[in-house]
């Protein structure tokens, strides 16, 4: 069960693309992403409107094609759905995870963070197909006041996750780092500015691909 997740999770970030030449950049990077070997991608716009995530997120779609790719919106389910994706994640504060499943279906990936021992042990219990925690170490990408946990701290989520369920270690990860985070206990590592930052985020990826698997 839990190796239907690739290691490398990457996150492509809405403040990463250019307004300027959108859709273009959009379809090129997809293309690139898909023929670096890439089987996973988020996308996470939060401030952008409902419309502007779907128009992006059928880019994506159609420079991804399913089957080959599992495309993940954070946040917005409906727009998950108008756009084809296989999933959203979501947060506190965002819909309910039982109820995106609801939504969703049973064929469909739910997933969710927890930013502490007792909301990973309160998720467990849901229909999620995985969980992602964290801050591992301090990071820019994403606003948080919680305290980076490191390398014990994945130990810890683990002991408490047993063996069943899937974990996503997120911030601040680079690929130095990412192979002890690995082998403390996380099944995959979310990689964002590390990867989509960079001048060629392909060839970045390929190297990810590479060193992880």
């Amino acid at each position: 069960m839990r190796r239907w997740l690739p290691k490398v999770y990457p996150i492509l970030d809405a403040s990463f693309i250019p307004m300027a030449g959108r859709v273009q950049f959009l379809d090129r990077l997809g293309s690139m992403m898909l023929d670096a070997g890439i089987r996973l991608l988020e996308y996470r716009n939060k401030t952008g409107t409902d419309a502007e995530v779907l128009a992006d997120a059928r880019v994506l779609r159609a420079a991804m094609l399913s089957g080959e790719v599992k495309l993940v919106l954070d946040d917005r389910v409906d727009v998950a759905l108008a756009a084809g994706f296989d999933g959203v994640h979501v947060d506190a504060g965002d819909l309910p995870t039982a109820d995106a499943r609801i939504l969703l279906g049973p064929g469909r990936i739910v997933g969710t963070s927890a930013s502490s021992e007792a909301v990973l042990q309160a998720e467990m219990s849901g229909p999620v197909d995985y969980v992602a925690f964290g801050p591992i170490f301090p990071t820019m990408t994403k606003q948080t006041s919680a305290m980076p946990i490191g390398i014990e701290g994945v130990k810890r989520f683990r002991s408490i996750a047993g063996t069943e369920t899937i974990l996503v270690a997120a911030a601040g990860i680079t690929l130095a780092t990412a192979p002890a985070i690995l082998e403390a206990g996380a099944d995959a590592v979310a990689v964002a500015a590390a990867i989509f930052k960079k001048d060629d985020p392909a060839a970045e990826l390929q190297a990810w691909l590479r060193a992880l698997k």
